[in-house]
């Protein structure tokens, strides 16, 4: 016959347990006792105490909801409207195609296209706009990192560097948070006039 299996070898964290359980036991025996040891007004400003620090993290777990819910409430279709988004792009890719496209560009029915194309572009900003989300303004404008990202550089005498110039991407703002940043080119001087001035500089200073 085999050894019978004692009970700690039946289970081996018995006595894990068993001293979790009197360290357990420790722990509410030396609280009552040092209750019992304060005086009335001392029990009294710890159980305020208590009263104050549970009240104060009701109050936070309140104001985290709160705030929790009014996110939701406002952008609860952030991500819903940034998928719309790509609707939006295929039918810009899907004009500029038609429009790049020779063959079409002579057919009859071309100019109906294209016109019926802009009446839905139209329809969804507007739909959009009815839910709060706004393009947001690019061309012509200062570049602005919090709305704009620059893809390219176009040299342009006539403006000053960092203007936008060409919108590579429409961007668009939901409410006041930004849902995805504009795309596009801006201004930035060539250079070649400081150059030429360099050198005319220093032929003047030769003939001297």
């Amino acid at each position: 016959m085999g050894k019978e299996k004692t009970e700690d070898q039946i289970n081996p964290n018995t006595e894990e347990t068993a001293q979790k359980q009197e360290a357990q036991e420790d722990l509410v025996e030396n609280e009552e006792n040092n209750i019992q040891d304060k005086t009335p007004e001392e029990k009294i400003a710890d159980l305020e105490e208590k009263i104050v620090r549970q009240y104060a993290e009701m109050e936070n777990q309140r104001r985290r909801y709160e705030k929790e819910k009014d996110d939701a409430f406002e952008y609860g279709g952030f991500a819903f409207a940034k998928e719309t988004l790509n609707l939006i792009d295929n039918l810009e890719r899907s004009k500029v195609t038609l429009q790049n496209d020779e063959e079409l560009k002579n057919s009859k029915g071309f100019e109906k296209i294209i016109s019926h194309l802009d009446i839905i572009y139209k329809d969804m900003i507007s739909i959009l706009k009815k839910n709060n989300i706004f393009p947001i303004e690019a061309i012509g404008k200062k570049l602005d990192p919090n709305l704009h990202q620059a893809m390219m550089e176009i040299e342009d005498e006539s403006k000053e560097s960092g203007i936008i110039l060409q919108e590579i991407q429409k961007g668009f703002m939901m409410k006041d948070r930004l849902l995805r940043p504009s795309l596009v080119g801006v201004s930035k001087k060539s250079g070649k006039k400081d150059e030429n001035l360099g050198e005319n500089g220093e032929k003047n200073e030769e003939k001297k």
